[in-house]
């Protein structure tokens, strides 16, 4: 039963954590209008969320690691969704700014942590179809928000999105205080001896192989993160799609995404990480591409392919840190890869918005993304006939 109830714990966390996150897209539309900014304003409210969130990121993993994930995941999530409520009152970029930061810092917490939690609680057989299926939460919470945001904005505002949003984070804070605790073998030894670090950051920071799955990390979040803040608007205000029929687009990309959990993710447990890392690049650098030369209609075949590549990429990074280094510093690295992860997620919806501004479309913005995309794979082609990473 406390397997499950911190499995549960750990899905719901996800959930939260990406439906604020990729919510701001979706509501971005609304949000533009009622704040009177431009796109390249709008890359930086989101890029404050992925600043904070990649400043506190690393410190969390090493905290998860060594001293636990109860008090964590309780207060950083409900810092998450005070960050969200206070969006709803936001009416200036700074203000903006300054609410998602505090988002974005709670939910540092609801990855790496998450991921090593569950990981603990998973064995070596099953990690790779664990930590898919917790990763669903992230793939949900899209197709959520596709279908309540349209609901939400034709009854009430923009606003009471961000109002929802924050008090069901602030919900899941107070269950993940009553239900997270370390597996039973561990809650010992991590009051005796958290002085147990695994791999030392040394000789971490003199892996090549450590150094090329980071860089991986950075161009796949770059990538990524051009289509999760502005395809929404894309689909809006340049092909002319309503609310409704844009948030179908988005479901599909959050139903596309689950496909690729349920799929990819046992696959890399037999197949191995690093082909299913490879091939998720592949599909993310295609579909951003699609997404760039796309019509209405071939627009949806991009956003599928995308999705496929998008859905498990990151529990594979996360399996691949416990799998090729060691278990016990699983959090601390997945926390440091984030370091890379925010580099190239806070420099992307800016350049993506800059690029639109300076273009008058969103097209090109998507072929920066596809770049991006295409550059995370061929870093990972030295590792390519390596037996392990």
């Amino acid at each position: 039963m406390n397997k499950r109830l911190v499995l549960t714990a750990c899905f719901l966390t996800v959930f939260i954590a990406y439906a604020v996150r990729y919510g701001y897209g979706i509501l971005l539309p609304e949000m533009l209008n009622s704040l009177n900014i431009t796109k390249t304003d709008a890359g930086v409210i989101f890029s404050s969320f992925v600043i904070a969130y990649t400043i506190a990121s690393p410190g969390c993993g090493y905290i998860a690691d060594r001293y636990g994930s109860r008090w964590l995941l309780a207060s950083f999530v409900a810092a998450l969704g005070i960050g969200a409520f206070l969006m709803s009152y936001a009416t200036s970029i700074l203000q903006a700014s300054l609410f998602f930061t505090l988002a974005g810092m709670g939910s540092a917490a609801c990855w790496a942590p998450v991921m090593a939690l569950a990981q603990k609680w998973t064995s070596h057989e099953h990690r790779g179809k664990t930590l898919a299926f917790i990763d669903i939460g992230s793939a949900l919470s899209i197709i959520a928000m596709a279908a309540l945001v349209p609901v939400i904005i034709r009854n009430l505002d923009w606003r009471a999105g961000w109002m929802i949003l924050g008090l069901v984070a602030i919900a899941i804070g107070v269950f993940n205080f009553l239900v997270v605790k370390n597996p039973p073998e561990e809650q010992f030894e991590n009051r005796k001896a958290p002085e147990k670090a695994g791999i030392p950051l040394s000789m971490l920071l003199k892996s090549s192989k450590f150094w090329l799955l980071g860089l991986g990390y950075l161009f796949t979040g770059f990538s990524i993160l051009v289509p999760f803040t502005f395809l929404n608007t894309y689909a809006v205000q340049e092909l002319n799609l309503s609310y409704d029929v844009a948030s179908y687009m988005m479901i599909a990309l959050g139903i596309g995404a689950i496909v690729s959990k349920v799929v990819i993710g046992p696959l890399s447990d037999k197949n191995g990480r690093l082909k299913m890392i490879f091939l998720c690049g592949t599909l993310i650098s295609l579909g951003c591409l699609g997404m760039a030369y796309g019509n209405t209609a071939t627009l949806f075949i991009a956003v599928c392919i995308f999705a496929l590549g998008y859905g498990v990429v990151w529990a594979l990074y996360a399996a691949a840190a416990s799998d090729y280094f060691a278990k016990e510093s699983s959090g601390t690295i997945v926390g440091i890869w984030t370091l890379f992860l925010g580099v190239g997620s806070v420099i992307s919806p800016i350049i993506a918005g800059w690029v639109a501004d300076f273009t008058g479309t969103l097209t090109w913005s998507f072929g920066v993304g596809a770049a991006g995309g295409l550059v995370s794979v061929l870093l990972l082609v030295p590792l390519w006939q390596r037996k392990q990473i």
